[in-house]
């Protein structure tokens, strides 16, 4: 806890303000971002679930059987059921922060699967990474959807694929979606959903950090900002402050002024070309890419070189 006040003191208090990512998620979080997911203009989640269920059995030809799929940040554990169902791993490892939606996932998960060995972890990112590779000689997959990985700034990025592939051994694969360049409009409308999910998951952060940390956030007080900046190829997310207000995190009072933009997120997007020489870059070999009908996504397989 310590730890985490000190982390959001510091970016607060950064010339420009910003929280990770990791703090949208508890429990309300992860519903929420569930409900996201579900919107008409959210099309990442359904595009990438019919490109794994049209092409799971030509990633079963080249996986093999008695494989281990290993899943960071893995939440709700939605997209792994159409793997399970496909290919009926020997064993599958969900790695989720949230340790209410880690327990909810693998205790609705684990009757139906019988013959697949679940080992939940609960851990953050840097946390999963480490996590040692002992699947007894079988395979480990590690499978990271959603295009998550846009949500890491190009040099973090390229850190964070190297993490990957320690995770994923010296003879495992990794499974991953990427979101892709499109038309601006088509991603306002994705992050702007007109039923207020992108915002309420937005805004949950500060309620998280209340709860967590006693930071004294008004979140009524913040408006939720989300935009596509053409020049970087990223979705960017903000709170940005309706009036003057002070919270209070590790001792430390932190000034925020009307106007002040807290940049909770980016999500960058990809070309199949550029994402492919950026896994050729973290160690991985491409094996095949697959892309919808639109051109809105794509998922790839990669093995480690």
């Amino acid at each position: 806890m310590i730890d985490a006040a000190r982390e959001v003191a510091t970016s607060l208090s950064a010339p420009r303000p910003t929280l990770d990512p990791k703090y949208f998620y508890d429990q309300r979080g992860s519903a929420l971002f569930d409900a996201i997911t579900r919107t008409p203009e959210y099309y990442p989640t359904r595009t990438e679930a019919s490109l794994l269920a049209d092409h799971a059995d030509a990633m079963a030809a080249e996986l093999g059987s008695d494989l281990v799929i290993a899943e960071p940040g893995a939440g709700g554990c939605e997209k792994v059921r159409i793997l399970l169902d496909r290919w009926r791993p020997s064993g599958y490892m969900p790695l989720e922060i949230s340790r209410e939606c880690l327990l909810g996932a693998t205790r609705e998960l684990a009757p139906r699967y019988p013959a697949v060995h679940f080992s939940a972890v609960c851990a953050d990112y840097s946390q999963a990474l480490s996590f040692p590779v002992d699947d007894g000689g079988r395979r480990r997959l590690v499978f990271f959807p959603g295009s998550t990985i846009g949500n890491f700034e190009p040099a973090a990025r390229g850190d964070f694929l190297l993490g990957l592939r320690g995770l994923a051994g010296g003879q495992g694969y990794l499974l991953i979606g990427a979101d892709l360049q499109k038309d601006p409009a088509r991603l306002n409308a994705a992050y702007n959903d007109a039923a207020g999910h992108t915002a309420a998951f937005n805004l949950n952060a500060l309620h998280h950090l209340n709860q967590r940390l006693g930071c004294g956030f008004d979140p009524d007080a913040f408006a939720h900002r989300a935009f596509y900046n053409e020049t970087l190829h990223r979705i960017e997310m903000h709170l940005e402050c309706r009036r003057d207000q002070a919270i209070t995190v590790a001792d430390q009072r932190i000034e925020l002024p009307e106007g002040t933009r807290i940049h909770t997120e980016n999500s960058y997007k990809f070309t199949v070309e550029g994402f492919s020489r950026e896994l050729v870059e973290a160690g991985f070999s491409p094996v095949a890419s697959w892309v919808d009908d639109e051109g809105l996504f794509s998922v790839h397989l990669a093995r480690v070189a």
